[in-house]
């Protein structure tokens, strides 16, 4: 145990014959349970596993392959099952350190946060590393999962290394997470619904011989079309369903304006190429007044959006105040947060 608490680590195992046996070696002793997903790999993955005879350890075979979000939904619910109170995913090729485990779920069992992301981006020499296609790609669908997500703050959305508490699990629908590659960003767009607060941790990228079974081509093709469902959900969820905000007013008043201003001055535009005739100010003046307008609208929705970032505790900690009679009043931070004033955390998941 860490702190009294019980750690969990999950990982998902396909095709990691020559990994998995290291990769498990290495989980420091603080962890209680290993939950290894034979994700129905075809090669001996399973058998390099069970030849540690680790009692930590437990294999759970798939007997089709789920992709790895059914993989960590299968090792979610067995370390439910187990009472484990932080959950940990770990992939099982060797890219992340085992042994930053403890360093990883810190910031849960002081109180500062529900989830926590292992942030390549902090150690730019190890950085160095990534394979520049991945690096690009990395880049460009950080900010698409920013937006779609509203977690502004995390700089690497699409680290795979993370830590959550038993009790924000709980109230995710595991049945509804997404099952392929495009779970961690399914996950934060949940976890922003219910308004639970993640915390980057830095730590350094590793890079060695290991393969990646996810084609650039799939996340080109079938990512953005995800995120911006899983946007429009978490817009529904976040700032219609629970609370009225001035977000939804303005993402929807902004896009019917600009969209209005858009289409309305193209077919303007065209019309007086074909005529060969000048525009009329009028007609300018009515495509672009609701075009700026709008556009203008849609930029305060993304900036109230990123105020509304349920970000983590201060992990500084605070001088206590004294109150009207000069008892000493806690004003949040240090390892008492769990029982400080918080943002509650919604008890309904969509």
């Amino acid at each position: 145990m860490i702190k009294g608490k019980r750690i969990a680590v999950v990982l998902p195992a396909y095709r990691v014959e020559r990994q998995i046996a290291g990769v498990v070696s290495a989980i420091p002793p603080e962890v209680d349970l290993v939950f290894v997903v034979d994700d129905a790999s075809p090669d001996g993955t399973a058998a390099a596993v069970e030849a540690l005879k680790d009692p930590r350890v437990y294999v759970l075979r798939h007997e089709r392959n789920e992709g790895v979000g059914g993989a960590m939904i299968t090792g979610f619910r067995a370390s439910l099952e187990a009472g484990a109170d932080v959950m940990v995913k770990c992939d099982g090729d060797g890219q992340m350190d085992p042994t930053l485990i403890p360093t990883l779920v810190a910031p849960l069992l002081r109180g500062h946060a529900e989830y926590a992301k292992g942030c390549r981006f902090h150690h730019f020499d190890e950085l160095r590393s990534m394979p520049w296609v991945r690096f690009a790609g990395n880049i460009g669908l950080t900010f698409l999962t920013k937006l779609a997500s509203g977690y502004w703050h995390v700089l690497d959305p699409q680290n795979g290394f993370v830590a959550i508490q038993a009790g924000v699990l709980r109230r995710v629908s595991l049945e509804k997470l997404a099952r392929g590659y495009f779970f961690e960003n399914d996950m934060l767009i949940r976890l922003n619904s219910i308004g639970a607060r993640v915390v980057d941790v830095p730590m350094p990228a590793r890079y060695g011989e290991e393969s990646s079974s996810l084609w650039p081509g799939w996340v080109l093709f079938l990512f953005p079309p995800r995120l911006l469902a899983g946007f429009l959900r978490r817009v529904f969820w976040r700032y219609l369903f629970y609370d009225v905000s001035p977000v939804a007013v303005f993402l929807l008043a902004g896009f019917l304006l600009a969209a209005f201003g858009g289409i309305f001055g193209a077919y303007q535009w065209r019309q007086s190429a074909r005529l060969g005739r000048a525009t009329p100010t009028g007609t300018v003046i009515l495509a672009a007044v609701p075009f700026i307008l709008g556009v203008q609208l849609l930029l305060q929705a993304i900036v109230l959006d990123v105020q509304n970032s349920p970000r983590p505790r201060s992990l500084e900690p605070q001088v206590p105040e004294e109150g009207p009679s000069g008892e000493s009043v806690r004003t949040g931070g240090g390892d008492s947060a769990m029982t400080d004033a918080a943002p509650a955390i919604r008890d309904t998941t969509p």
